[in-house]
């Protein structure tokens, strides 16, 4: 009989020590090694997904491969149009957020035309009826399993022939062929490797609910996220009702594509027109706001950025940022005060992108310089004007892509006027008022002295 050895697995990357050490020599992580009890021999793991035969590229049938609606709008768009036969989709956010929640409602609607099952381990059976009676769910034919053993669980599917399974969550499965706990790195490493094998030699649809770390990111070995086809994440703002489920990663669509959904006593009700969300209904004009025109996968949603400057009372001056880049807030600064004679090296520059939402692109670069001059100057800028752009080192106001699609949806919610990048005005009228700009001084003097 082999004898067992200790090793000692990266929770972050997955990379495997001989002896443990405060910091992953691999990923430079600290206090992420894990012991793991292996046998020295190789394993004999039985592959229970069936083997898989040879196919000629120039004989696969693409068209059948229809994908599966599920019923929400939002989360179809996430997904890149519906859950496609064969894919894994890896889904986490914090705890009671909601994906167990959203996951049980898509299930009902699928099982209206196709068999799905959902296999649950770390609550029973009678936790998921009763959250089911208040979804008003609790009549849908879903298959319940209550197992973790991740053989049993492959065995009960194979029977089952069912189009789409949701497993909650993948950190309590466990398999015979490791000694190691469930949740450690190389049970979920396994553990994920069957279903996957299972999932695209079946050509059935598999979900995987994750758990986060406190980072926000999901645990376990980095591989898992390589394995599987789709990574979504839910986020919320603390206290708000609104969910936001953004596409990480997505081998089928757009990666970065949002979904907006609201909290209800009967589930998840989708948000069709996001902006809303982010906009204030203000009876007049304020300071220290600008309405920008963000794009989010595939649609342009408006989002308002409020900056406050103020006098600072420390030795150096602060710089927070929240829902974008706070190195970014620091090098505008750079640039307004090397290209338009403005310095706040004394003051104390706050700024946020309202509703909790996260902008990644450089396109927020001119709202962010406007409404931080506008608190500065104690200058509302007009409710509706709308603005966005790059704002590059020496100064230019750089264009940006999809740049009619954000004023069609400014014009959509009643915005007039409009200040963009002079190479993104459209060859045709859009109904609002274009004020084009190349450099950063022309944006504020049509900001503040037209």
């Amino acid at each position: 009989m082999a004898k067992p050895k200790t090793i000692y697995n990266c929770e972050q990357c997955g990379a495997a020590q001989p002896k443990w050490q405060g910091q992953c020599p691999d990923c430079g992580a600290w206090n992420t090694l894990a012991e793991q009890r292996t046998s020295a021999g190789r394993s004999q793991q039985v592959h229970y997904a069936g083997a898989a035969d040879l196919a000629k590229l120039n004989a696969l049938d693409v068209e059948t491969a229809g994908r599966l609606s599920t019923g929400l709008a939002e989360f179809d768009r996430v997904l890149g149009g519906g859950l496609v036969p064969g894919s894994v989709v890896l889904i986490g956010g914090d705890p009671g957020i909601g994906k167990s929640t959203l996951l049980l409602k898509v299930l009902a609607e699928l099982s209206k035309s196709s068999p799905v099952v959902y296999v649950t381990g770390e609550e029973s059976l009678e936790q998921i009826g009763l959250r089911a009676r208040r979804l008003e769910v609790d009549s849908a034919p879903v298959e319940l399993l209550a197992e973790t053993h991740v053989e049993s669980v492959i065995g009960r599917l194979q029977a089952a022939k069912a189009a789409v399974i949701v497993i909650d969550s993948v950190q309590t499965l466990y398999t015979d062929t490791l000694q190691s706990a469930p949740g450690s790195v190389s049970q979920l490493r396994e553990c994920a490797a069957q279903l996957v094998r299972f999932a695209k030699t079946r050509r059935v649809a598999v979900v995987l609910v994750g758990h986060v770390t406190k980072e926000g990111t999901l645990a376990g070995p980095r591989v898992l996220e390589h394995m599987v086809d789709t990574v979504l994440y839910f986020e919320s703002d603390l206290g708000s009702r609104f969910r936001i489920v953004r596409a990480a990663k997505n081998r089928f669509g757009a990666a970065n594509e949002l979904g907006f959904f609201a909290m209800t006593e009967q589930g998840f009700a989708e948000v069709r027109n996001p902006s809303a969300i982010f906009l204030a209904q203000r009876d007049q004009e304020v300071a220290g706001t600008a309405t920008l025109v963000t794009r989010e996968g595939t649609r342009p949603v408006l989002v308002e950025v409020q900056a406050l400057v103020d006098q600072s009372l420390q030795h150096s001056a602060r710089r927070i940022a929240q829902g974008f880049d706070g190195q970014r807030l620091g090098l505008l600064l750079a640039v307004l005060h090397r290209h338009c004679g403005t310095s706040l090296a004394d003051c104390d520059v706050y700024a946020n992108v309202v509703g909790g939402l996260r902008v990644t692109e450089t396109a927020s670069d001119l709202a962010v310089v406007l409404a931080v001059l506008s608190s500065f100057r104690e200058r509302p800028l007009p409710k509706d004007l709308v603005v966005f752009g790059e704002v590059g080192l020496t100064g230019e106001v750089r264009p940006v892509p999809f740049g009619e699609e954000r004023l069609l949806e400014a014009k959509k919610h009643g915005f007039k006027r409009a200040i963009v990048p002079k190479l993104n005005v459209p060859r045709r009228d859009c109904g609002l008022k274009l004020v084009s700009v190349t450099r950063l001084s022309e944006a504020l003097t049509a900001a503040f002295d037209s």
